[in-house]
């Protein structure tokens, strides 16, 4: 058995492609419009690490979808988690659950999947603005 890729499906291409893609930093592996399931499909990794993909669907027909608890988050280690923050923030995204302890944070795509920023190795040194920013709504 292989571990492949999560799906997630998303309404906006172009908003969801903005958030993983440019204010997270995923890389587009593929991309590929299917006319007669009218869908799109769009692969993604973090650079270097093309073991891990989401696969971002998105149905050409209208659909509203609800977010639920047991879906959880998808989580990335990332070598700087303030930096990542601050990359995000510059792209409008909310951080939901500041890196207070230089470690963790939280932050939802256009479509309110959470995903988690972990640190890699230990912790970074607690520090402002991080430090005292408090947490807006759910992750």
């Amino acid at each position: 058995m292989k571990y492949l890729h999560t799906m997630v499906r998303v309404t906006d291409v172009e908003a969801s492609l903005r958030f993983y893609r440019d204010a997270l930093g995923l890389e587009v592996l593929s991309k590929r419009d299917v006319p007669q399931g009218r869908f799109t499909l769009i692969f993604l990794a973090a650079p270097g690490d093309t073991h891990a993909q989401v696969e971002l669907t998105h149905n050409w027909d209208p659909e509203a979808y609800t977010g639920g608890r047991n879906f959880g988050h998808l989580a990335y280690a990332v070598p700087d988690v303030y930096a990542a923050c601050a990359r995000l923030a510059a792209h409008g995204v909310t951080i939901l659950r500041p890196p207070r302890d230089g470690r963790m944070a939280f932050v939802r795509s256009p479509d309110g999947i959470s995903i988690e920023l972990l640190q890699e190795g230990p912790a970074l040194s607690p520090a402002e603005p991080w430090v005292s920013m408090p947490n807006t709504g759910t992750w």
